[in-house]
């Protein structure tokens, strides 16, 4: 079992930034590889990035690239999203996610064993 937990989400004017962190507990955090997704009003839940065991693959929408940074820390048992240059579209609960390390399937969220409880990001415009 893993437990995670979302914070840094706030509302913020477009053009600004906010680093999300999702801190992880229970097993060992390199086995898993970390999604970030999210899920605005009336609109399905998706893909924004993700992030190998190792770091070594980083993948991210086409919607956020060159936009926001996924990392993570295997130390310190957390992944963070580094959101730059936001835009009010950019709305929604943000949601990270485990997902056992063999699956390899970064983008689908059926995929994903573990997820927080969700972090709102509100971007005014």
């Amino acid at each position: 079992q893993v437990q995670l937990v979302e914070s840094g989400g706030g509302l913020v004017q477009a053009g600004g930034s906010l680093r999300l962190s999702c801190a992880a507990s229970g097993r060992t955090f390199s086995s898993y590889n970390m999604g970030w997704f999210r899920q605005a009003p009336g609109k399905e839940r998706e893909f924004v990035a993700a992030i190998s065991w190792n770091g070594d693959r980083i993948y991210y929408a086409d919607s956020v690239k060159g936009r926001f940074t996924i990392s993570r820390d295997n130390a310190k048992n957390t992944v963070y999203l580094q959101m730059n240059n936001l835009k009010p579209e950019d709305t929604a609960v943000y949601y990270c996610a485990a997902q056992f390390r063999v699956y390899n399937d970064y983008l689908n969220l059926q995929k994903y064993d573990y997820w927080g409880q969700g972090t709102q990001v509100t971007v005014s415009s």
